[in-house]
């Protein structure tokens, strides 16, 4: 959100009453739990196969777009059915060039659909290192915009240099694209907006000569931490996931008692345009009534490789709700006997991706593009 990068200091009272309020909505959540979904007359039905995960699955999909609204028909993505209608060609435009060491950075903006445009840094490495194809990567930018990924956080420029074709785009609302209209588009969200954007990303990245197209992953800090991961839940062509300071369970999720003040709830900050208006409109910002957790948007990603970077200080983000939520998450991946493609690190940090850290994660995206088969 937009205070991600802000450090905040709670006071103790408000702190402690949180905490047991957290507990509270913890336990009553674990009444139904990860592995359980709705059954046709509404009980709680235990997963006991990869069978049963697909429904659950599908109801986690439902309760996301019951907050951020249905995907529109996109008929690039999987299981490919006949739409009556194409996408226009992408009509790239490149705004400059910058030419590096080991690779070229190119300014550009192309269509995702009819009025529609991306704004967005196109990374090609000068030599290729994998091969006939390269994997590509596409990066997902903070609250500050695409900037940060090219500079002070810069996971797009240091990725290209390891030979990936990196794709950087602007997210709706922020940095360049900060006068967006949310108002005149087709999307109840800021999210939706965004996961539409990024779905055409990797089409367009799919489509360019020297990607393997079955090679692409997605990677993302702060707004783009869980920029990421609501992709990965809508594109399941993505082999790897990286969520930098994205997520935490709702139950510790926390701004500080003036944001909470100023937008009308401990959730509120998510009513905003450029994220989930309908939490407002359609759920009055109870936040018991919030449709879905993060450990269920997770767990949709399994048996695909995810790597979160979870700093212990993180004021945004309770490293604490992030621990609760993988051991969830981790019967899933169990389930595809995939634990080894989930991995967490808690850097003893703030809102933050050290260096130490991104390599490690770099690391991690090589093993799941590199080696993929």
């Amino acid at each position: 959100m937009h205070s991600m990068r802000y450090c905040i200091h709670q006071p103790i009272l408000i702190f402690t009453f949180f905490l047991i309020f957290s507990q509270l909505r913890l336990e009553a959540q674990e009444e139904c739990g990860l592995l359980y979904y709705k059954g046709l007359e509404g009980q709680n039905v235990p997963v006991e196969s990869l069978y049963d995960w697909e429904i659950k699955k599908r109801q986690v999909i439902d309760s996301v777009e019951a907050l951020i609204g249905a995907l529109p028909e996109i008929p690039t993505l999987p299981p490919y059915r006949k739409y009556n209608f194409t996408f226009p060609p992408f009509d790239v435009t490149i705004l400059d060039s910058l030419v590096r060491n080991k690779h070229v950075r190119y300014n550009i903006c192309f269509n995702v659909a009819e009025g529609e445009k991306v704004l967005a840094y196109l990374y090609i490495p000068h030599k290729n290192v994998f091969g006939t194809k390269r994997p590509a990567m596409l990066a997902l930018p903070p609250t500050t915009g695409r900037i940060l990924v090219d500079g002070k956080v810069p996971y797009a420029r240091e990725l290209a240099d390891r030979g990936y074709v990196v794709l950087a785009t602007e997210y709706p609302g922020i940095g360049e694209l900060k006068d967006y209209d949310f108002e005149k588009d087709r999307y109840d969200s800021g999210i939706m907006k965004a996961i539409f954007n990024h779905i055409r990303c990797v089409d367009f990245l799919q489509v360019r000569q020297e990607v393997d197209p079955e090679r692409i992953g997605v990677i993302g800090h702060s707004l783009g931490g869980h920029s990421a991961i609501f992709l990965g839940v809508f594109d399941s062509r993505l082999k790897v996931i990286v969520s930098s300071v994205g997520w935490t369970l709702m139950e510790y999720y926390y701004v500080g008692e003036e944001r909470t003040s100023k937008y009308g709830g401990r959730l509120g900050p998510w009513s905003q345009d450029l994220y989930a208006p309908l939490f407002k409109s359609k759920y009055d910002l109870d936040d018991s009534r919030f449709p879905f957790n993060f450990d269920e948007l997770i767990a949709t990603l399994a048996p695909r490789f995810f790597y979160s970077n979870s700093p212990i200080h993180d004021p945004n983000f309770s490293v604490e709700g992030v621990r609760k939520g993988v051991a969830n998450v981790m019967e899933v991946y169990k389930l595809y006997d995939a634990e080894n493609n989930l991995k967490i690190r808690y850097p003893i940090a703030g809102h933050s991706f050290p260096d130490s850290v991104r390599l490690n994660a770099y690391q991690f995206i090589d093993k799941a593009l590199k080696n993929f088969e």
